[in-house]
């Protein structure tokens, strides 16, 4: 049941470090990421970034979101809003988890604010799930490509 918040999650065989590295080289993103058609900027507490969130139909939508946490290996967290503050804001993470040697639990997950949001609900569910689900198991394939052979 969507309650203002959308989260998934994935499994990955791969060290925190490992993700992070990948999550965290905004740049590389379009060359991977199916959910975004570009980002850039610094994974750093404070910094503006430049996100395009890809659409399923060719279109995008910009934001610029405030970096509000960077924990190298454990979180990276973003805050975005259309406009003024509580029309429509969307506050972005992501989340890694150890889930054994070698492995981490991998969570995405976006809190929506704002009056618009009872007026969008359906669209944010049907657009950021798909996102999500495009996304996480393009993020374990990126990691699995870049990691060093064993």
């Amino acid at each position: 049941m969507f309650r203002n918040q959308i989260s998934t999650e994935i499994e990955i065989d791969a060290t925190p470090g490992e993700v992070w590295d990948v999550l965290t080289d905004l740049d590389r993103y379009e060359e991977w990421n199916p959910g975004f058609a570009e980002i850039s900027g610094r994974a750093e507490v404070g910094e503006r970034l430049d996100v395009t969130f890809a659409k399923g139909d060719g279109r995008g939508m910009t934001m610029h979101p405030t970096v509000t946490v960077a924990e190298p290996g454990r979180e990276f967290r973003w805050l975005g809003r259309l406009g003024v503050p509580f029309v429509f804001d969307g506050e972005h993470r992501f989340e890694i988890h150890e889930a054994g040697p070698g492995r981490v639990r991998f969570v995405q997950a976006e809190r929506f604010r704002g009056v618009l949001v009872p007026f969008l609900r359906r669209l944010i569910e049907r657009d950021t799930v798909a996102m999500f689900e495009r996304s996480n198991p393009a993020l374990a394939a990126r990691v699995a490509a870049v990691r060093p052979a064993a």
